[in-house]
């Protein structure tokens, strides 16, 4: 799910070489975007782990996942996001146009447990 891969807590790490290699370049880029962003904190006391940042990824997290949610819903073009009982029920669709201009202003904040499947959510694993 979106939140652990920013998180730096998704566990999968591929099915070849060429998957682990993908999976080690984004988690060094990710590293020193992280970086760049605790060089330029005031309060860099609260974030111990420098190597990974794994606090700071959570704070982010906590701070930017309704922006990442509206960035990843504007478009729905091919799904449809039903929030129930604070389960995300994904429902392939197509949508004609006139339901477009319904989905977008009324699209919820995701709820707290960010699950949304990758193979569910109409992106690419590649």
């Amino acid at each position: 799910d979106i939140g652990d891969i920013i998180r730096g807590k998704d566990l999968f790490y591929g099915y070849d070489d060429k998957e682990k290699k993908r999976r080690d370049k984004l988690e060094k880029n990710k590293k020193e975007i992280y970086a760049k962003i605790y060089e330029k904190l005031d309060k860099k006391d609260r974030y111990k782990d420098t190597d990974n940042n794994y606090e700071l990824r959570e704070d982010w997290w906590d701070a930017n996942r309704e922006t990442v949610w509206k960035a990843m819903t504007c478009d729905a073009s091919e799904i449809m996001l039903n929030i129930y009982e604070q389960h995300v029920v994904i429902v392939e669709v197509h949508l004609w146009l006139e339901t477009m201009p319904q989905l977008r202003p009324g699209i919820p904040i995701p709820p707290y447990f960010d699950f949304v499947p990758l193979f569910e959510n109409g992106l690419e694993n590649g």
